[in-house]
């Protein structure tokens, strides 16, 4: 074999290597009961869950609460099967968190309360194409 056909397949025998490693981390969104189950049956990993903030009836958000540190703060999450749970983030508040659509929470359970480490916001109106009239 020419060198060129070895190195090429060491090349690939990485890639394959790398996707192979990554595909064990992919997540997938879940709801606050199956995070649940998966935290109490020993799940170590972080877990996506993906909802909206809490509103009331006018569509305003409830539940948001600043942490005795200043910087945290806590907030109720309603997931897609309607499950409302309270969840903390140790970190400020992120821009725009309250006019966010959806939310994405990636953390686990500690006691009764989700603890994320990370929340990343779902803004679709923000990438919709407004309609240019000339």
């Amino acid at each position: 074999m020419k060198r060129s056909h070895i190195f090429l397949l060491i090349v690939i025998a990485v890639a394959i290597g790398i996707i192979v490693s990554t595909a064990d981390d992919a997540s997938t969104y879940v709801g606050f009961s199956e995070a649940w189950a998966m935290s109490t049956s020993g799940n170590k990993k972080e877990i996506h869950v993906v909802g909206q903030l809490k509103k009331d009836p006018n569509g305003h958000i409830i539940g948001i609460k600043e942490g005795e540190d200043k910087v945290s703060f806590s907030f109720i999450m309603v997931d897609d099967e309607g499950k409302e749970q309270q969840v903390n983030y140790n970190q400020p508040m992120p821009p725009d968190f309250t006019r966010s659509e959806k939310v994405v929470v990636i953390g686990s359970y500690k006691g009764d309360t989700f603890n994320a480490s990370k929340i990343i916001l779902k803004c679709p109106s923000k990438y919709q194409e407004d309609k240019i009239t000339v």
